[in-house]
């Protein structure tokens, strides 16, 4: 078999090849089974939901009439995309689909599969179903590792239903599948665990016999400290168990404690991926904490981001975007803060940066807010966009070449220095935009001092006092 295949759970194993018309049609094969787990396989595997009743959690995708349970239960064949944090399911829900509409079951790896080998795949679905009536559901696992051309490859078969495509991805399809397939495919969202289902999942690993067998309990505050560890994820949770219940046997103990657990497992998953939706997410959670002045959750979300190694200097940058898109003149050093903590990252590294991007954060999330700044810039550059530009006023031009004076440039220009307020009426922009306000002060922080001024301004400037 392929190195990048594999037939998995519900099938027995069989080779692929690729389709010559010479050979004839393919050996008769097995019904479908179950194929048995080995005893020694990981806890997470033991315990995977062989059939709809022992799933736990994503009931919005599985309660009656919803597309999932149709899909499972046989009805209203489609390829879906099941898209969610690690540990949710996904695996789980194609081997059910499989298992449901009795068909042959081939799972690829998106990381070790080329186009080769998904193009033998499909050639070997095709003899089946020409030869046997047999159809195939293929599982891609991490489809959004797939280069475009991988997943351009998928598209025949999936159109005409060569295969059932049941592709799993971490990461929002929006940004990492290809548009016709993603058109050809239900999308569907797997959420993380709650604690409750995390909690479902241990008491049933801890009884059941494909488990721990009721070997073993778990006290309340090692339970607690699971579901704290697992994060939402199924796997990480049995894992977790897993290492407690070897850790416990080695020592002839009856019950896993919290001691117990905190020795084997002693740091939570963090997630987030660094070029998917949790990036974006995250981020964006970041700033709007920021711009509400919640200062606990900005820190909370930095903390987040520095914890799951994203680019400190990605970090900074956007704390110095956000310094003059949402509080500008409002708190004038809230930019000349965001600048030297981009300085310091850079100066320093981390993990000592944290500080710098601490300090800027606070900063910004307690500032007084305006986004004077980024509206004036916006407007301005809407009216350059729309053809509003005019010419620069003869007053205005340069005057300091060969020639300038006899086209009439900086002719009758007033120098502002030479009047005491240092202003005086003189018209600046071109014909087309007197008159017209692009910065609107507000009268939050420092830019109150401003928003009383520059109507003054305005007034003197156009000779309008």
């Amino acid at each position: 078999m392929s190195v990048a295949t594999a037939t998995v759970d519900t099938v027995a194993q069989d080779e692929l090849f690729t389709v010559n018309p010479d050979l004839g049609p393919p050996p008769e094969q097995a019904e479908p089974r179950e194929v048995a787990v080995p005893a020694g396989a990981p806890l997470a595997v033991r315990m995977r939901p062989r059939s709809l009743g022992e799933v736990v959690g994503q009931q919005h995708l599985l309660r009656e009439g919803a597309p999932l349970r149709r899909l499972v239960e046989g009805a209203a064949p489609a390829s879906v995309l099941l898209y969610g944090p690690p540990g949710t399911g996904k695996t789980t829900l194609a081997n059910l689909v499989s298992a449901a509409t009795g068909r042959r079951f081939v799972a690829m790896s998106a990381l070790s599969a080329g186009v080769k080998e998904v193009r033998g795949v499909i050639e070997e679905a095709r003899r089946r179903r020409n030869y046997n009536a047999e159809n195939t559901v293929l599982f891609i696992d991490e489809v959004h590792r797939f280069s475009k051309t991988q997943q351009d490859a998928l598209l025949g078969a999936v159109e005409d239903r060569t295969v059932l495509l049941v592709a799993a991805t971490t990461e929002n399809p929006s940004f990492s599948v290809v548009s016709p397939l993603l058109s050809r495919s239900l999308v569907l969202q797997l959420r993380p665990l709650t604690d409750d289902d995390i909690v479902a999942l241990i008491e049933r690993a801890l009884v059941d016999e494909r488990g721990l067998g009721g070997e073993l309990t778990l006290t309340e505050d090692a339970r607690a400290h699971l579901v704290r560890l697992a994060s939402g994820d199924a796997r990480r949770a049995l894992t977790a168990l897993e290492a407690a219940a070897d850790a416990a046997s080695a020592t002839e103990a009856k019950t896993i404690d919290l001691a117990i657990v905190e020795s084997t497992v002693d740091k939570a998953a963090v997630r987030y991926d660094r070029d998917g939706d949790q990036h974006y997410d995250v981020i964006s959670a970041f700033i709007k904490s920021i711009r509400g002045s919640d200062v606990d959750a900005a820190l909370h979300y930095l903390a987040r981001m520095i914890e799951a190694g994203e680019d400190p200097r990605f970090l900074a940058r956007r704390l110095v975007v956000h310094a003059s898109e949402d509080i500008g003149m409002a708190d004038p050093t809230a930019l000349q803060s965001a600048v030297a903590a981009a300085h310091a990252v850079q100066f320093i590294g981390m993990p000592e940066g944290r500080l710098a991007l601490a300090q800027a954060t606070v900063h910004l999330a307690t500032a007084p807010k305006s986004n004077a700044v980024i509206t004036g810039i916006d407007a301005a550059l809407s009216d350059v966009r729309s053809g509003r530009i005019g010419t620069v006023p003869p007053h205005l031009r340069d005057g300091h070449y060969a020639g300038a004076e006899k086209l009439g440039n900086a002719k009758g220009y007033r120098y502002p220095h030479n009047v005491p307020e240092g202003v005086l009426p003189q018209q600046y922009p071109p014909d087309e935009l007197v008159g017209r306000d692009y910065y609107e002060p507000t009268q939050r922080g420092a830019e109150r001092t401003l928003y009383e001024r520059v109507p003054k301004l305005r007034r003197t400037i156009r000779g309008e006092r």
